[in-house]
């Protein structure tokens, strides 16, 4: 059953490309009655989620399952004080449970804050004071729940920390409370408008922004699961991301069951490619999306050795894609990867979305939910060719953009200046409208009078065997302003020498124009990485300016 036709307006081109979109739905919107509960109604039957890890235990959800789930659930929290408006936080990793909590507290109106379980007990408590959090839902793996009840200690308006399948003093044991509450349950009424999302998202400086989205952002991903992951009715999809990053919304959840698509859950905590390959290969997945680091991993363990025949779409997102890793993975599978951009202030921006034929590194062009430019510092729209950052104008009818950074009016007003939202990524256009990656705003180099954006070199770097990852940045220098340096994790089976620094530095140098050149060269054994799997340019930068220092 494919809901998403209910709540929008399309219309396709020639193609059958989606050319333009539009929301409708209720006054009182909720994805957990409306989205849910209607699945469970009209396909009780049909899967909604299928749930494996390492140790190979399996769990298999219908929507008759998470309806029923939902319901029990939304009810034993509400007799534990939960209300509409209240804010949760809710760290649950990749386990099953997070596919039936999300949408009872959904249900009561509750406002859902997912973190990841590295959190430590600062970060914790730096949440729970920006945010007013007055309860938690935690995994009862490793010391996550332990440290919620520390951070209780600092900050006691935390009221009540629920843990799943555990008994811990302090807590309620979430699974023995679910067990026992009623599986009926009246509808709360909220308004499509009101806040029901926050994620903490790490900027380039200062503390994480406590981003907000309100219920029409579940219904603005039927662009991402439809028209860019290409999701089919009854399929499975698999996004990579733990449920603490805001990948999982746009790939795990809402949009996948607004088109009735189920979807792959597989809970591990170290990551193996070969397993990963595994399971996509057991449970037949048909669509994918992973952060261009995965695939990086993936060609290396080489894909065609694993039999991945019902898999028939792939997208990635999260960092630009370098064209070597694009290439093999076509070689390797047939299938041309399908780039995507946004933020976790939004839902897709730019993508090449499902029917087009993607240009090898583009982002893509921009979906017709936003009106996405690029513009000059002054604000001025740029013409082709031209490096500017990329911004939204915001339409009559504006979904899937967030509402607020809670606790902070400044830092929304200040990305929302001159009456467009500044997304502090650069990119430019080419002459047939696709959008080219350059770089954050803050990761420009500037050599010789010159604009060097870190991802074109990096292109060249990847391109070399024995290039794993790679990140560049610009140093101080007296002479150029910045110098340019490559930090490179090694592939398998190279080690570090003078030698492979020389060669990797001209094999890079002779392709690329000579104030592109890089100067300086440094192997480590990791790349400083962000929750989502994101390479930490600004942690390189920092380590760099401290041994100038």
């Amino acid at each position: 059953m494919q809901l998403f036709k209910n709540f929008c307006k399309v219309q396709l081109d020639e193609n059958g490309v989606l050319k333009t979109f539009e929301l409708n739905f209720p006054k009182n919107y909720n994805f957990g009655y409306d989205v849910v509960d209607k699945m469970a109604e009209l396909a009780p039957n049909d899967v909604a989620m299928v749930y494996t890890n390492p140790e190979k235990e399996e769990r298999t959800f219908t929507f008759g399952d998470i309806g029923y789930l939902s319901n029990k659930t939304a009810n034993a929290l509400s007799a534990h004080g939960i209300k509409k408006g209240d804010k949760v936080l809710v760290i649950l990793k990749r386990n099953y449970e997070y596919w039936y909590v999300v949408p009872a507290l959904h249900k009561l109106g509750a406002i859902v804050i997912p973190a990841t379980n590295m959190l430590t007990v600062d970060d914790i408590t730096y949440r729970i004071e920006t945010a007013d959090i007055k309860y938690a839902i935690c995994t009862p793996d490793g010391a996550t729940a332990t440290d919620m009840l520390k951070a209780q200690s600092r900050k006691p308006q935390l009221e009540k920390i629920f843990v799943a399948r555990k008994d811990l003093e302090g807590t309620v044991n979430l699974t023995e409370e679910i067990e026992k509450a009623d599986c009926k349950l009246s509808r709360i009424d909220t308004k499509a408008e009101d806040a029901m999302l926050i994620y903490f998202t790490s900027g380039t400086t200062g503390y994480p922004k406590a981003v907000m989205h309100n219920h029409t952002y579940t219904l603005a991903h039927i662009i991402t699961a439809k028209y860019w992951q290409n999701v089919k009715e009854n399929g499975l999809h698999l996004t990579v991301a733990e449920t603490g990053w805001g990948k999982a919304s746009w790939g795990k959840i809402y949009g996948q069951w607004l088109c009735g698509c189920g979807v792959m859950v597989y809970d591990f905590d170290s990551f193996s490619p070969h397993k990963l390959l595994r399971v996509m290969e057991k449970y037949k997945v048909t669509s994918f999306c992973a952060p261009p680091t995965v695939y990086r991993y993936f060609i290396k363990r080489d894909m065609s050795k694993y039999d991945l025949s019902s898999l028939n779409h792939i997208t990635t997102a999260g960092e630009a894609l370098n064209p070597e890793v694009f290439e093999q993975v076509y070689k390797q599978t047939g299938l041309r990867l399908m780039e995507g951009f946004g933020q976790t202030e939004s839902v897709l921006m730019l993508g090449n979305l499902a029917g087009t034929v993607s240009k090898t590194g583009s982002l893509g062009k921009p979906t017709p939910l936003y009106n996405t430019i690029i513009v000059d510092e002054n604000g001025e729209e740029l013409p082709a060719n031209e490096v500017g950052e990329i911004v939204v104008v915001p339409k009559e009818k504006q979904f899937g953009i967030f509402m607020g950074y809670c606790g902070d009016e400044d830092l929304y007003k200040s990305v929302w200046r001159n009456g467009v939202y500044h997304t502090g990524d650069t990119a430019y256009k080419d002459e047939d409208g696709y959008y080219w990656y350059v770089g954050r705003i803050d990761d420009l180099i500037k050599t010789r009078g010159f604009r060097v954006g870190p991802f074109e070199i990096e292109n060249v770097l990847m391109e070399h065997t024995a290039v794993m990852e790679c990140a560049v940045v610009g140093v101080p220098d007296k002479a150029r302003g910045q110098a340019i340096k490559a930090t490179v994790h090694l592939a398998d089976g190279y080690e570090k020498s003078k030698n492979l620094e020389k060669e990797i530095k001209n094999f890079v140098n002779k392709r690329v124009s000579s104030y592109k050149h890089i100067q300086l060269l440094e192997f480590v054994d990791e790349m400083p990485k962000t929750i989502s799997g994101k390479i930490k340019r600004t942690d390189i930068r920092n380590l760099d300016r401290d041994k100038i220092c």
